[in-house]
């Protein structure tokens, strides 16, 4: 499946969701530059991949694959 345009706050939401942690906005100033560049809203696309080399995603999306859990425990 081709991600399109996932939003850091569904990533986030998705993660706090498997690790039954409460997700909630912060200012992007909080985080520096980091925050300022995720702040940007910069969507993705695989459109020119797929065009240029054929590529079909065929394995689960990025926000399926994270909510399925399946990635060791960390510490």
């Amino acid at each position: 499946m081709a991600d399109e345009g996932d939003t850091m706050r569904s990533l986030a939401e998705t993660i706090g969701a498997v690790l039954a942690m409460p997700v909630e906005s912060a200012p992007p100033e909080r985080f520096g530059l980091v925050g300022r560049l995720f702040a940007l809203g910069m969507p993705s696309s695989s459109e020119q991949t797929r065009e240029q080399f054929g590529w079909k995603p065929s394995h689960p999306s990025l926000l399926d694959d994270l909510a399925a859990g399946a990635y060791p425990a960390l510490g």
